[in-house]
């Protein structure tokens, strides 16, 4: 256990989480974890202390706040409750900046907290006109924009539903999503750019209105300068020309606590994309928890996490606007126009909350970027990870490259809680490898195959109580039979993640990987973060995944690699591989078989999918392709001879 960053009775005394302990229990005495206990064992005052420290606007009703019914998944949050999310967004309406929009070219656009209160108030006024009513659904097909907040915004405020997807989605996986929640109304961007290459978008689009007779407008915004004629889609009008009226005034719609807010999309590459229905009140409570206790934020910060549209992550940034800071938006290739991008918007930008990937982080130490010798990075205090776990050598690398002053969090949780079950914390250490804490107000465990409690061993990541963004349910699920095989089939009356995990000697967690990708040679369940971990160390390597292919009778490992350009896979390098995972884990981690590929399938949001590859390799098929950012890469582990034998 290797402490790297510890703080200062001062930073800890100066936390919001140090604030919330004393208005939560009334003492000046801090413990995260006794407070951490305190969550679950007092549900309902939790719950309803977060409101009030988060200065949550809307009627909150009057107590029992939670109502446990015969299931978890039953249970209701304030149900006399009323609140509108985008309200909640928009308290704020002075001259502050408010968004930040930053493109490949080096294009940059704000908004201040007055500015998109009014651009909001003229959205919305016209899309009751068009007779959006609450329940509705609006869809976004857009890149990462101001003019996607402002849509999602204008959206909720009327008590519609918002749901997304980023626009290098193929058409068969936009249909997949929205075909299922048939959208009213979709915005678009007239094109995007990534990777310094432009790709338009209203071809896409035209075929998306063809096959969804449920939309009945198209709204495209000019994204990119490029001019884009809508001469032949008469169902389409201009962002600029519909927003052209005199509203000043946004009219808030007060709703229930569990009125719909967003459909999120499960990965989709198993089968049909599951449409995962949350709530406005229990999207907002967690998030104002995990961004006002377990990220420190303020309204002085500049926020930024890199996201589209088609990650959770989005929408967990965008609620930052609730707190008052600065939200950082940024769209396109994170390395482009060079691997050093992003890190030059830390310095350009005076951003103080830094968040991207494990394997973003993992590929600037690969390129050998060391950002502390070329970059100020003088207001940088936090970064997060997310998308999969972070191993122990991102850890050091980012205290050595980057700055020894600050807290890493490596976080973790999903589309299915749009937040994190297990988080960072400003007032507790950064240990190598591990991610520091249980979330406030969850239960969390880690469990054997019967459910028994264990520690300092491998098991099932499981949460026991219910919380607020458990999701209302999936859309078009009769009789709720896929949300509960999706959460509870496991084990009764317990909500299963799906995350192979482990708890530590100092109460915070390690994730081993996905259960469903768990390997088991020799009947012994091996995650395969595991081996990423130490296949990682070889400096040949610029990536990997690892699979269990069924062999006479067992399982056993395989590991395809992608070499770094000039670099070929030897005899010496297999055998370096081997070496690095028998010494730093065990022998049962050694794959039997290690192949050179020169590409990995990839969700959009960039994390690997092994279940596909596993497929490919067992002839069997994978469904909704579309839902890869790079499907073609699935090719290249079907009919492998070096799998026959």
């Amino acid at each position: 256990m290797q402490k790297l960053w510890t703080p200062s009775n001062q930073q800890i005394e100066q936390s919001r989480l140090f604030d919330f302990n004393k208005t939560f229990l009334k003492t000046d005495n801090y413990n995260y974890h006794e407070l951490h206990h305190q969550s679950i064992k007092e549900s309902e005052k939790f719950w309803s202390t977060i409101w009030d420290f988060c200065d949550v606007k809307g009627e909150k009703g009057q107590p029992p706040y939670q109502i446990v019914h015969e299931h978890i998944s039953k249970s209701e949050w304030f149900p006399t409750a009323s609140l509108n999310y985008a309200e909640n967004l928009l308290k704020r309406r002075d001259n502050k900046i408010a968004l930040v929009g930053r493109l490949e070219n080096g294009d940059r656009k704000t908004l201040t907290y007055k500015e998109v209160y009014q651009k909001v108030a003229q959205l919305s006024h016209q899309l009751k006109q068009d007779g959006v009513e609450k329940g509705d659904r609006i869809a976004g097909f857009v890149p990462n924009c101001i003019e996607a907040i402002i849509a999602m915004l204008a959206t909720s405020s009327i008590g519609a539903i918002w749901t997304s997807c980023s626009p290098d989605f193929g058409f068969q996986g936009v249909l997949d999503r929205f075909g299922q929640v048939a959208p009213k109304v979709l915005f678009t961007a007239n094109a995007y750019s990534y990777n310094g290459k432009v790709h338009e978008c209203l071809k896409k689009v035209d075929e998306l209105h063809q096959a969804v007779p449920s939309i009945e407008k198209i709204i495209v915004f000019d994204f990119i300068d490029q001019d884009v004629s809508l001469e032949d889609y008469p169902y389409a009008v201009r962002w600029n020309t519909y927003l052209d009226n005199h509203a000043k005034e946004v009219d808030f719609v007060s709703l229930p606590f569990d009125h719909p807010l967003f459909i999120m999309y499960s990965s989709g590459t198993t089968g049909q994309p599951k449409c995962i229905v949350h709530i406005a009140g229990g999207v907002l409570l967690e998030h104002l928890k995990e961004h006002q206790l377990h990220t420190n934020l303020t309204a002085d910060d500049v926020f930024f996490y890199y996201s589209t549209c088609g990650w959770m992550m989005w929408n967990w940034q965008v609620t930052g606007l609730a707190t008052g800071c600065t939200l950082l938006i940024v769209d396109g290739n994170p390395f482009y126009p060079s691997p050093s991008y992003l890190i030059d918007l830390i310095d350009e930008e005076s951003i103080s909350v830094f968040g991207v990937s494990a394997k973003y982080i993992s590929a600037l130490a690969k390129e050998g970027i060391s950002p502390k010798d070329t970059h100020q990075l003088s207001q940088l205090r936090a970064i997060l990870s997310t998308g999969s776990p972070l191993s122990s050598e991102s850890f050091h690398y980012i205290y050595e490259h980057f700055k020894s002053n600050l807290v890493l969090s490596s976080i973790s949780g999903g589309t299915d809680l749009i937040g994190a079950f297990v988080a960072g914390n400003p007032t507790l250490p950064v240990i190598a490898g591990e991610l520091q804490c249980k979330g406030l107000g969850f239960d969390l465990d880690v469990v054997d195959e019967d459910g028994k409690s264990i520690k300092n061993e491998k098991g099932e990541l499981i949460c026991r109580n219910a919380f607020p963004t458990m999701p209302l349910y999936f859309w078009n699920d009769t009789n709720n039979e896929r949300y509960f095989n999706a959460y509870y089939s496991r084990f009764e009356n317990i909500w299963a993640q799906g995350d192979f995990a482990e708890v530590t000697e100092s109460s915070g967690l390690i994730i081993h990987g996905r259960s469903d990708a768990v390997l088991n040679p020799g009947g012994v369940r091996i995650g395969t973060a595991e081996i990423y971990r130490q296949a990682m160390k070889v400096e040949s390597i610029k990536e990997c995944i690892a699979i269990g292919q069924d062999w006479k009778d067992d399982c056993r490992v395989v590991l395809f690699v992608v070499m770094k350009p000039s670099e070929t896979l030897t005899d010496s390098t297999i055998q370096e591989i081997r070496q690095v995972i028998r010494k730093n884990a065990t022998p049962r981690h050694v794959p039997a078989k290690i192949i050179a590929v020169s590409d990995i399938p990839k969700t959009r949001s960039g994390k690997i999918v092994e279940i596909a590859v596993r497929n490919i390799v067992h002839n069997k098929p994978v469904k909704n392709t579309d839902a890869l950012l790079n499907p073609e890469a699935l090719q290249l582990y079907a009919n492998l001879e070096e799998l026959t034998y």
